[in-house]
């Protein structure tokens, strides 16, 4: 195992860089996965909301315009 106090500056920074790549690059490659989550999410949500569900579900309320 590598003993981090015995390293000289330089490699820790590369090593705190490739670090942080990796990071990233884990964060990057989920963010597609998530966002599609939420839309579908998002989408449930107002097809939810719509007059036509909540009148197949009896919950329609009528509107006071």
């Amino acid at each position: 195992m590598l003993k981090y106090e015995n390293m000289d500056d330089t490699t820790k920074h590369i090593l705190d860089a490739m670090s942080v790549v990796t990071v990233v690059g884990t964060i990057v490659q989920m963010l597609p996965s998530i966002a599609a989550l939420f839309t579908i999410v998002w989408t449930g949500i107002r097809i939810y909301e719509t007059k036509t569900v909540q009148g197949l579900l009896g919950r329609e309320t009528k509107d006071e315009d």
